[in-house]
């Protein structure tokens, strides 16, 4: 069984915590993990850029000479893809889509290689308890006792009203629910701190 390091909310190491080999000790697998990330980062990309053709340019309506006799080229409209001001062709639209589909085995596969490897580099600690009155301060005081600096995740097994209140005010420390757990979520942040029921939720999750 592989091992994390447990605290407590006082920040106290409290020995150790046996967890799934399946979920925290995978093997290194950075092509899946890349091609699961590129493609969660996809599907949440909206598509903004937006052009015009010659159909949705305003005015071009009256033929700008007659077809003949000017010595000039023919043209028909103003609004020609050539003319300065005119349509733009091939431009980007906004009906653009950027998914990607990612199948739940490979996502699974993913989120499991990115824990193990938050275990083998002691950046994954698990916490025994966590319950607080919604102060800011509470949570505060737990990130400054452990021994991490940088971007924190929370994992938990079950969303709790006070521990949001809390978290909300506190930068680069966020919370994120073990079902809801992802790929972007695990390498956006630099270290991570699960709770028990988090861990179990997470193993039940993953393992199968």
């Amino acid at each position: 069984m592989a091992h994390v390091a447990l605290y407590t909310q006082a920040g106290t190491n409290n020995g150790t915590i046996d967890v799934s080999d399946v979920v925290f000790a995978a093997d290194q697998n950075n092509a899946v993990v890349h091609q699961v990330y590129t493609a969660l980062e996809a599907n949440a990309r909206e598509s903004w850029a937006k052009t015009k053709d010659r159909s949705e340019v305003r005015g071009g309506g009256k033929k700008p000479w007659k077809q003949k006799g000017t010595g000039r080229a023919r043209h028909g409209s103003s609004r020609s893809p050539i003319w300065s001001g005119g349509g733009v062709t091939f431009g980007p639209l906004s009906e653009r889509n950027y998914k990607q589909k990612v199948n739940r085995k490979m996502n699974k596969l993913a989120v499991r290689v990115c824990l193990s490897e938050k275990v083998r580099t002691e950046s994954l600690v698990a916490l025994e308890d966590l319950t607080i009155e919604g102060k800011t301060k509470e949570l505060t005081a737990l990130r400054d006792a452990l021994p991490f600096d940088g971007t924190l995740l929370l994992i938990v097994g079950e969303v709790n009203d006070a521990v949001t209140r809390a978290i909300r005010n506190i930068p680069k420390f966020n919370m994120v629910r073990a079902i809801d757990l992802n790929v972007v979520d695990l390498l956006h942040h630099k270290h991570v701190l699960v709770t028990k029921d988090g861990i179990d939720v997470l193993t039940e999750r993953l393992a199968a």
